[in-house]
């Protein structure tokens, strides 16, 4: 399975890897933009979403003065749990934290297991201008997260009760259809209450990415404002807070002192760094915004051993399998956040460009220079077996549960009650069926339930109607899927497959019929025989 995030309206999905459907989403509440997400536990126990845009938790009054941002805006962090059956996410619990922007995080791995680390800025808690106001400190933080800690807290009854209310929606690939529910609590942790759950460390400036190498020993922060490296020690950590090394709190969270806690600086990377990835033998390599470069360096010694240019101002990295354990170390991409000259304006958006680099050997060697979709962001790279071995080729039609599946062209049928009418349909190449249907009214409401009875791989059909306010189906073999339909007007509408699927594609079409309201035409469906009068009497 694979995670996915959207920012706008804050949640998270589920991503059924063997067809790469969305098997599942959920909201965030108490959530104004999901950016630091989604980030995955070690053996994902949990899917964490952090909050970019600090706002009033969801049960308090939101009608408040902007400026009085110090006051009311709190920043939360979401635990979502994954089920080993099934997959299925729910709201394990919520952080409470204060109104920072929480940009990027990294889960922590092998010795630093149970944590989860965050880059925070704006710090200075500014809700206008935030070029200039949410840049006036050196140093922001990364923020620790013990979340097994947060475990304990929450098994002794330590969480509040929160009333919000969000959509949990799930998919059904055996109906091949979707549920929602809407929720109405979350459990949250206040981090101002419960002080050894998270710590804060400095770290420069304006920090965006934050990233864990493959032992779990070392965190890399990336302040994008900065001309240096910071890297830190899990060990240190450790003791710092063993040892209550502070320089003071905010909002009732420790903060680390930064040389208790920092375990080198890579001196005179580059300008702007923004992200690190690493490979299997020592190396990690770093996004530098500003100059336009991808650095090698070495994660023990923090020594720069290689650079070579992207085009241009780089920003996320991928290296296959870099953000695990065991990374691939042979491919390493780089995705930039500007384009200039490097394609044909083709706009009104630039196509973004991207480079994949060989750096399986000491000097990272430039293969490929490619356009891609803007803005390209975090990616995977995984081995294609894991895909290609595991994918859904076609859906078995004695497996269908949908309760408007079609089994076969001869169980389809129009079925009319009230205003409402059910087209039980089928496509096979290269026809539909029905593929004539008369007798609808103006004011009725039509549902075409379209089962694909094709049993082979890589024939899906698309179904289609002239002016139909929701585009479009794709039906994968096997499978049924609905398309509502109000019409608009009297008249005769076209419908379509719109998946190209044989030599006759362009002949897999038919008409629907729509009459004025209280017509008496009777309600009529076929495929082959609605042929004019002279055509029917010389068949007979």
């Amino acid at each position: 399975m694979g995670f996915w995030k959207c920012q706008q309206y804050p949640r998270v999905a589920r991503i059924d890897l063997k067809t790469f459907r969305t098997s599942e989403i959920i909201e965030l509440p108490n959530s104004g933009g999901n950016h630091s997400s989604p980030f995955i536990t070690e053996n994902t126990e949990y899917v964490v979403a952090g909050t970019r845009f600090s706002v009033p938790p969801d049960d308090k009054n939101g009608d408040v003065p902007i400026n009085t941002y110090k006051q009311n805006f709190k920043g939360t962090i979401s635990f979502i749990s994954v089920a080993k059956e099934d997959g299925k996410m729910d709201i394990a619990f919520q952080i409470q934290c204060p109104g920072f922007n929480f940009d990027l995080s990294q889960a922590g791995k092998g010795v630093s297991h149970g944590w989860f680390f965050f880059s925070c800025y704006n710090t200075e808690q500014a809700n206008t201008l935030l070029e200039v106001n949410a840049s006036q400190k050196d140093k922001d933080f990364i923020m620790a997260v013990n979340w097994k800690k947060a475990e304990e807290y929450l098994k002794a009854g330590k969480g509040r009760k929160q009333a919000v209310r969000y959509a949990h929606n799930t998919y059904n690939e055996s109906t091949h259809s979707a549920t929602s529910e809407i929720r109405t609590e979350v459990t949250v942790l206040d981090s101002k209450e419960l002080k050894d759950i998270c710590y804060f460390f400095p770290c420069p400036k304006s920090p965006h990415g934050c990233d864990v190498s493959p032992t779990g020993e070392y965190i890399v922060g990336s302040g994008k404002l900065a001309a240096l490296i910071p890297v830190f020690s899990f060990d240190k950590l450790q003791k710092a807070i063993a040892a209550k090394d502070y320089i003071g709190e905010f909002e009732g969270i420790p903060i680390l002192k930064y040389e208790s806690v920092l375990y080198g600086e890579v001196k005179k990377p580059g300008l702007g760094p923004l992200h690190t990835e690493f490979d299997n033998k020592g190396s990690a390599y770093t996004s530098m915004f500003v100059s336009s470069e991808v650095v090698k360096w070495n994660i023990k010694d923090l020594k720069v051993v290689d650079r070579v240019p992207t085009y241009y101002s780089v920003g996320h990295l991928c290296v296959a399998g870099g953000d695990t354990k065991n990374p691939n170390g042979k491919y390493m991409v780089a995705y930039d956040k500007i384009t200039k000259d490097r394609y044909l304006p083709t706009g009104p958006e630039l196509s973004q460009s991207a480079q994949l680099y060989d750096i399986s050997g000491d000097k990272m060697q430039l293969i490929l220079d490619f356009p891609t979709i803007g803005e390209p962001h975090y990616a995977q790279i995984v081995p294609a077996d894991i895909i290609k071995n595991n994918s859904l080729k076609f859906f078995k039609m004695e497996e269908n549960k949908n309760p408007y599946f079609s089994n076969g062209e001869g169980t389809t049928k129009v079925v009319r009650a009230g205003n409402r009418i059910d087209v039980y349909m089928t496509a096979i190449r290269s026809h539909l069926t029905p593929d004539n249907i008369e007798g609808i009214r103006m004011g009725d409401e039509v549902y075409f339930h379209v089962t694909n009875l094709e049993q082979d791989w890589d024939v899906p059909h698309g179904f289609a109607i002239k002016g139909a306010a929701n585009a479009e189906l794709l039906v994968m073999p096997g499978e049924t899927q609905t398309l509502k339909w109000n019409p608009d007007k009297v008249g005769i509408f076209p419908m379509y497959c719109t998946d190209f699927c044989s030599a006759l594609h362009q002949e897999m079409t038919g008409y629907i019929r729509v009459s004025p309201p209280g017509s008496n035409v009777p309600l009529l469906f076929s495929t082959g025989k609605n042929l004019p009068a002279a055509d029917s009497a010389a068949k007979k």
